[in-house]
C-alpha cells in the first residue's frame, strides 16, 4: 500500500524525540545556554487512537501529532478477547481511545478494564464514545474524500483526487475505513494541533501511513489473490448454489488437514477477507490432458518434491490467546523456530502412530467458547454437556500424551503444563453428575442417582405413582354414583392430581356435569375431569413431583455449570493449544505427503538462497515440474531480470521465489525449500520478469 508524506524508517511504535536538523549558520545572535535549551524543548507528542471491532474484525487508525500523519491498519481478525488490540495499544500508547458509543458486550468489557487499569504508565487513557452515526460507513467516505490535504496538489481535480487517495487509503476494509472517518470527526471536535487557532483553519494532515506492529508482517489482499493462498469457487452441489462457496485450489487447501474445527478456523479465519472479489488467476486442473509438460525452467530434470514447513506461524503472545495464522504472519525467527521444531518431531517416522493418535483425540474438541456462553446465559442443551464432557476428557488424553514426549519442545511442555487437574475435576463433575440416557430421552438436565437424596425420593414416588393412583381409584370408585362404571386418578404436571370419570349418556348439559363432592375442572376427549377431597390431599402431600424435581435439577444445573465457568480459563487454554498442535499436526501431515523439509535461517547469509525449489500448486497440475534454484543477495545482487518466450514460466518463477522467501522469512505460508535445503536472511528483494 502506498503511502504518502511519510518520514523514512519511522516506525510506528509511538512518537520520539525529534533529531536537530542541520541548518546553515546565520548572522542571528547565538543565544544563551539557558534560552537555547527552552528553544530545543517542544511539545510533547500526543495519539489519538480510534477503533472499531465487528464479527471478528478489527479496523484501527490514529493520528501522531509529532509528525502530523494519520496511521492506519486494514481490516484484521481478532479473537473475542482483543489480544490484538492490546498489542497496539502497548505499543502506540495512544492519549485517547476513540469508539463508538453502540459497541457489543466484548468490546464494552475491554474498554471498562482499560479505564480502570490504575497502574497504566504513564497514564491511562481517555475513552471517549461517539455516537454510531459518526461512523456511518458513506459519510466516512465522504470526510475522507472531502478533506483539506496539503500533500495534495491543489492543481489535482476532484476525480484524480478520489483516484490518488484510493491508492492510499484501502476503502475495500469497511472498518477501516469508518475508523478513518470517526478518527477525522474526533479531530474536527477536539480541534488537535489547532486549538488557539481559528475555526477556519483545518487540521494538519501531512500523510496517511499503513502501519503494522512489531515483528508482525502486513500483507495486502492482492498478494494473498496473486499467490493464491486462498482461492474460493462456487459449490457444485445445486443445494448449496445460494449458500456459500468451497476452497478451490489453493495453498490453503492443500494444507487443511485439522480435525480440530477450531483449528481450522485458527488457520483459516482470513479466508474471505484475504481473497480480492475480482480475482481471476486460474490455475489448469491437476493432470489435465492440456498439462505443459516442462513449467518453470528450460531444463529437464527428475521430479522432486518441494518442502514446505515454516507455514503461517503465529505471533508471540501470552498462553490461553488465539493467534491468526495466515493473516498475522510475524518475523520472530524464534517462535518460527519453536513452531518448526514441532513439526519435524512430528515427521520422523517412529512418532507417525502418536501423531494419529493425537489427531484422532483433536477430533473431539470443539467450539467451547459457544458453550461457555450459552453457561453464561442458562442456554445450555443436553448436547452441550455431552460435548463439553468428550472435549475434556479428549483434552485430558492430550496432556497424558504430551507428557510421554520430549519436554525440550515448547508446546508438548505447554501442554503438560496448562492442562491442569482443574480439567480433570470438571470431567469429574459431569461424569457423576449428568444423567446423559435419560437427559436425551427426556430432552431436559437430568441427573444421575445418589446426587440429591431429596430428588431421589420424588422420582421415587413419581415412578411408583401408577400403581399408587390405581389403588386411589379404587377407593375413589366405591364414593361415586353406581351409575359410573369407572374411573382413574391422574397425574397431570403444573395441575396436580384429578378424579377422571366417563362421560355419561345423560350428561348433555354443563349443569349435568356438577356431582356432589367433587369440583368440576374441564372436559377433554368425552372424560370428565373432577378435583375430589382426595386429590386435593395428594395435591397437598406430594405436591407437584414433577416440576419439583425438574426445578431442582435445573438448580443442580446451575451449581455445575457455576463450577464449569469458575474453571473457564483452562478450558480456553485448551482450546488455544489443542488449536495450535491440530495446525502444525497439518502441516508435519502435508509436509510428510508432499516432501516438504524444512527450511534454515542464516544470520551470515545477506539474501535468500533456494536449491530446486517448486511451486506448491503447479506441481500438482503439471505432469513434469523442472525444480529452480536461486539465489539472491550479497555479491549475487538484489535485482533479477528474468526473461523468456511467452509461456516459458517466468510468473510461476516469480510466484514460487515469493511463496518459498516470504513463507520461510515472515511464516505467512509453507515455506518450498528442498531436502538439499534452503537458507534465508531477513533482507528483501526483488525480481522482474519480462520477454525477450
Amino acid at each position: 500500500m502506498a503511502s504518502v508524506g511519510a518520514t523514512p524508517g519511522r516506525t510506528p511504535q509511538g512518537p520520539g524525540p525529534r533529531e536537530a536538523s542541520a541548518s546553515f549558520p546565520s548572522p542571528a545572535p547565538v543565544p544563551e545556554p539557558r534560552e537555547a535549551e527552552e528553544e530545543d524543548e517542544e511539545e510533547p507528542a500526543e495519539i489519538h487512537l480510534c477503533v472499531l471491532w465487528s464479527s471478528g474484525y478489527l479496523g484501527i487508525a490514529y493520528y501522531d501529532t509529532s509528525d502530523s500523519t494519520i496511521y492506519f491498519m486494514p481490516d484484521a481478525p481478532d479473537h473475542e478477547s482483543l489480544q490484538l488490540l492490546q498489542r497496539v495499544l502497548d505499543e502506540i500508547d495512544p492519549q485517547s481511545v476513540v469508539t463508538s458509543a453502540k459497541q457489543d458486550e466484548n468490546m464494552t468489557r475491554f474498554l471498562g478494564k482499560l479505564a480502570s487499569q490504575e497502574h497504566r504508565e504513564p497514564k491511562r487513557p481517555e475513552i471517549i464514545l461517539l455516537p454510531s452515526v459518526d461512523f456511518g460507513l458513506e459519510i466516512s467516505k465522504q470526510r475522507l474524500l472531502s478533506g483539506n490535504y496539503s500533500f495534495i496538489p491543489d492543481s489535482m481535480t476532484a476525480t484524480e483526487k478520489i483516484l490518488f487517495l484510493s491508492s492510499i487509503i484501502p476503502f475495500d476494509c469497511l472498518l477501516t475505513v469508518r475508523a478513518l472517518g470517526g478518527l477525522l470527526k474526533f479531530l474536527g471536535r477536539r480541534r488537535i494541533g489547532v486549538e488557539l487557532e481559528d475555526y477556519n483553519v483545518s487540521i494538519p494532515i501531512l500523510g496517511f501511513k499503513k502501519f503494522a506492529l512489531t515483528h508482525l508482517v502486513s500483507i495486502d489482499q492482492d498478494t494473498y489473490s496473486v499467490l493464491q493462498i486462498f482461492k474460493s469457487e462456487p459449490h457444485p452441489s445445486v443445494y448449496k448454489v445460494a449458500s456459500g462457496l468451497k476452497e478451490g485450489l489453493s495453498l490453503f487447501g492443500i494444507l487443511n488437514r485439522c480435525r480440530c474445527k477450531w483449528g481450522e478456523k485458527l488457520l483459516s479465519l482470513s479466508r474471505r477477507r484475504a481473497q480480492a472479489p475480482d480475482a481471476q488467476a486460474q490455475w489448469p486442473r491437476p493432470m489435465g490432458p492440456a498439462a505443459p509438460r516442462h513449467v518453470g525452467s528450460s531444463r529437464t530434470g527428475a521430479q522432486t518434491r518441494v518442502p514446505c514447513m515454516a507455514g503461517g506461524l503465529p505471533t508471540t503472545a501470552p498462553p490461553g490467546k488465539p493467534r491468526l495464522w495466515f493473516t498475522r504472519p510475524t518475523q520472530d525467527l524464534e517462535e518460527l523456530n519453536s513452531r518448526l521444531d514441532v513439526i519435524q518431531f512430528f515427521l520422523l517416522p517412529q512418532n507417525l502412530d502418536m501423531a494419529q493418535m493425537l489427531h484422532r483425540l483433536l477430533g473431539h474438541i470443539k467450539n467451547v467458547p459457544l458453550i461457555l456462553k450459552r453457561m453464561k446465559l442458562s442456554h445450555t442443551k443436553v448436547s452441550d454437556w455431552q460435548v463439553l464432557y468428550k472435549t475434556v476428557y479428549s483434552a485430558l488424553g492430550l496432556r497424558d500424551a504430551c507428557r510421554s514426549l520430549p519436554q525440550s519442545i515448547q508446546l508438548f511442555r505447554d501442554i503438560a503444563q496448562e492442562f491442569s487437574d482443574d480439567l480433570h475435576h470438571i470431567a469429574s463433575l459431569i461424569g457423576k453428575v449428568v444423567d446423559f440416557e435419560g437427559s436425551l430421552a427426556e430432552n431436559r438436565f437430568t441427573v444421575l442417582p445418589n446426587i440429591d437424596p431429596e430428588i431421589d425420593e420424588k422420582k421415587r414416588r413419581l415412578t411408583g405413582l401408577p400403581s399408587f393412583l390405581t389403588e386411589v381409584a379404587r377407593k375413589e370408585l366405591e364414593n361415586l354414583d353406581p351409575r359410573i362404571p369407572s374411573c382413574s386418578v391422574i397425574y397431570i404436571p403444573l395441575i396436580g392430581f384429578l378424579l377422571c370419570i366417563p362421560r355419561l349418556p345423560s350428561m348433555v348439559e354443563t349443569s349435568d356435569f356438577e356431582i356432589e363432592g367433587l369440583d368440576f375442572m374441564f372436559l377433554s376427549e368425552e372424560k370428565l375431569h373432577y378435583r375430589s377431597a382426595r386429590t386435593k390431599e395428594l395435591d397437598a402431600l406430594l405436591g407437584d413431583l414433577h416440576c419439583d424435581i425438574r426445578d431442582q435439577e435445573t438448580l443442580l444445573m446451575y451449581q455445575l455449570q457455576c463450577q464449569v465457568l469458575a474453571r473457564a480459563a483452562v478450558l480456553t487454554q485448551v482450546l488455544d493449544l489443542a488449536s495450535r498442535l491440530d495446525v502444525l499436526l497439518a502441516l508435519a501431515s502435508a509436509a510428510r505427503d508432499y516432501g516438504y523439509s524444512r527450511p534454515r535461517y542464516s544470520p551470515r547469509l545477506l539474501g535468500v538462497r533456494i536449491q530446486n525449489g517448486r511451486h506448491p500448486l503447479m506441481e500438482l497440475c503439471a505432469r513434469t515440474f523442472v525444480p529452480n534454484s536461486a539465489e539472491c543477495g550479497g555479491y549475487k545482487g538484489r535485482v533479477k531480470v528474468i526473461t523468456g518466450p511467452n509461456s516459458s514460466g517466468k510468473s510461476i518463477y516469480l510466484k514460487q521465489f515469493s511463496l518459498t522467501f516470504t513463507s520461510a522469512t515472515r511464516g505467512t505460508g509453507p515455506c518450498l525449500l528442498p531436502y538439499s535445503g534452503g537458507e534465508s536472511s531477513e533482507q528483501c528483494h526483488r525480481a522482474v520478469a519480462g520477454p525477450y
